[in-house]
């Protein structure tokens, strides 16, 4: 945080006006891959509205900041954040359901949503039961599961802009591509998302999202931390060679380890934290598998997985690693 006036800024943040806050906040409790340092400050917002005004501030002090849900995909340094997190939790996860469109806050975490929707008898969710993180996080990356994404779902989406204000954008607008939005990169927040369904019977949902469940636990390392998958399903690559983690398998990779992170003898597209990993171990890890593929394949694998400098800037993890 800047200096001058240091004290005085962190007594404000820290006032409860903007929502719940944490000093020296421990970023590998507020991610999957259990890794990162502490940040000088974490603040949950319970509110739109705090939300706008939190954002204000930081961007009229000039303080730097990074937006984060429940950190799936997440790598922090080992150093931590000089700056702010700004947390969008469970205080942010208001959800409603009329007839077949669902009115759901950024801070929903996806698996109850998924479940809600079965509940109310509505398809086209199933393929999200499995998916660790919240709403805002999904809708942001276009995330999804079995080459599906929650795009298609999307009626509208608002957002909170970096200068604090509420805008709200058709699903048109947002440019919904594969693991793909407009929305990246553009420093907004995504606050509520307006989905649409349709109306199904409730034991068939019911007993696919159950079927997706069980693939899940027998496909993927669940039981030791990691971010789900590291690298994009690239047509190209996958027109060539197929998934990204078979891809990596076919290279000889499965089991490769680096410091305490490995990659998982159970699934090639995600590295496992052993006990102590540390984030350079990710990112060499990143950088040897890209780099073994590419001399195999002539292709360069990119990652799903976004690295948050102690500066507060974030980019896919692969920018970080390296060439």
């Amino acid at each position: 945080m800047p200096s001058t006036e240091q004290n005085d800024i962190m007594e404000d943040l820290s006032s409860g006006r903007y929502g719940k806050y944490t000093v020296n906040a421990p970023l590998a409790h507020y991610a999957y891959w259990k890794i990162g340092g502490p940040a000088d400050l974490l603040i949950e917002p319970q509110s739109i509205e705090q939300i706008q005004s939190l954002i204000r501030y930081l961007a009229q002090q000039g303080i730097p900041y990074v937006v984060i849900g429940d950190g799936c995909n997440m790598l922090f340094d080992d150093a931590g954040l000089r700056g702010v997190v700004v947390r969008i939790g469970r205080g942010m996860a208001e959800l409603s359901i009329q007839g077949e469109l669902i009115e759901a806050q950024g801070g929903v975490y996806v698996p109850w949503l998924a479940r809600k929707s079965a509940l109310a008898g509505l398809t086209g969710l199933e393929h999200t039961i499995g998916i660790p993180g919240t709403l805002g996080g999904l809708v942001l990356m276009n995330g999804g599961s079995l080459r599906k994404g929650i795009g298609d779902n999307v009626v509208e989406v608002e957002v909170v802009t970096p200068q604090g204000d509420r805008k709200v954008l058709s699903r048109e607008e947002c440019q919904f591509s594969y693991r793909h939005s407009a929305l990246q990169g553009t420093g907004n927040i995504v606050v509520r998302t307006v989905l649409k369904c349709e109306k199904a019977d409730k034991k068939t949902v019911r007993r696919e999202m159950l079927d997706i469940l069980r693939q899940r636990r027998r496909n993927f390392p669940l039981r030791l931390p990691n971010c789900g998958s590291v690298f994009l399903n690239d047509p190209d690559i996958y027109e060539a060679y197929g998934p990204p983690g078979k891809v990596v398998e076919d290279t000889g990779l499965k089991g490769l380890k680096i410091g305490d992170i490995q990659v998982s003898p159970l699934h090639a597209n995600f590295m496992v934290n052993l006990g102590n990993g540390r984030s350079r171990d990710v990112l060499n890890l990143i950088r040897t598998v890209r780099e073994r593929v590419f001399q195999r394949t002539g292709f360069w694998l990119t990652c799903e997985v976004r690295y948050i400098a102690p500066d507060g800037q974030m980019m896919q993890a692969h920018v970080a690693a390296g060439p």
